[in-house]
């Protein structure tokens, strides 16, 4: 029904004012029709104003990022099917063309996309695979048989540091990593991309207390030598050519009492320049060439 200013509108030839859209009626949709399913990539949660415009990342613990830890996550047979890629148009085609995507499916997306699932200043080289975590092996996969190196992580937490030492090892011929459960940061985001693909290609145990893992890797023939600062030897008088597992201790405490006094030695590594200590990677890197060294 009309209302009286509409019809003394119509009157004096004057047009009604537009209405405004909530005055508009709704209008009808075909039945059947269902909005579309929301992509949790695209996903935007509301921000407030002044707020960081970085919130519609992802967990970095679940990415991957970087061409060298991406491929060598592609390669890893324990990775088939799991996993989610996403590509640039080009990098796309490199692995068609160099089949490179061992069954895995690839989504193509712009660079910008890319970035802003990923952490302030991350460098994606246009991949990002969103994963789940890798079950690692058992402590006595690699406790038998007694040959080579092992590195033991005790509590450290830095990702770059962790994965500099991932890098070395593998490197420098080691047989694996041990690290404690619950203490020790994913091998994702930042580690990965420090390892450079070191973690998907060397075995990794997970143990809920290191100080009886370092009894069993004993009992099994293994020599174990602690990193450590006022060691009562040097790394090379420590070292002799046997099975050997280097203990490194975290970043800022060193190797914990328990842990160390189940190592077989305490070891240092001399350093004539009068420089107090080395960063944990670096030392890691140093007792990994010794003990290679020493193992021909």
């Amino acid at each position: 029904m009309s209302s009286n200013r509409e019809r003394n509108d119509r009157k004096s030839g004057r047009k009604p004012p537009p209405r405004s859209r909530a005055e508009e009626p709704a209008k009808p949709g075909r039945k059947g029709d269902r909005a579309a399913a929301p992509d949790p990539w695209d996903a935007k949660p509301a921000r407030e104003p002044g707020r960081d415009k970085g919130r519609d990342r992802l967990d970095p613990d679940s990415l991957i990022w970087g061409r060298h830890p991406v491929l060598a996550a592609l390669a890893n047979p324990a990775r088939q099917g799991m996993g989610r890629l996403m590509a640039t148009a080009d990098r796309a085609a490199e692995l068609e063309r160099d089949k490179l995507l061992n069954g895995h499916a690839v989504e193509v997306v712009d660079g910008d996309r890319l970035a802003r699932l990923l952490p302030p200043g991350a460098v994606h080289q246009g991949l990002v695979f969103k994963v789940k975590p890798l079950e690692g092996v058992d402590l006595d996969d690699l406790a038998h048989p007694a040959r080579g190196i092992l590195v033991m992580l005790d509590q450290l937490t830095d990702p770059q540091n962790v994965g500099a030492i991932f890098r070395s090892a593998l490197a420098f011929g080691a047989r694996g990593i041990i690290v404690q459960d619950r203490h020790s940061p994913a091998l994702a985001g930042p580690l990965a991309k420090t390892a450079a693909g070191a973690t998907e290609r060397l075995p990794c145990a997970r143990v809920t207390n290191l100080s009886r893992a370092l009894r069993t890797l004993q009992e099994a023939g293994w020599h174990i030598v602690g990193l450590e600062g006022e060691g009562d030897m040097t790394l090379d008088e420590a070292l002799d050519g046997r099975p050997t597992v280097l203990v490194m201790g975290s970043e800022g405490d060193g190797l914990r009492r328990l842990v160390a006094e189940n190592c077989d030695t305490l070891a240092r590594i001399p350093m004539p320049g009068g420089f107090e200590s080395l960063n944990v990677s670096n030392a890691a890197a140093v007792a990994l060439y010794e003990a290679s060294r020493k193992q021909g």
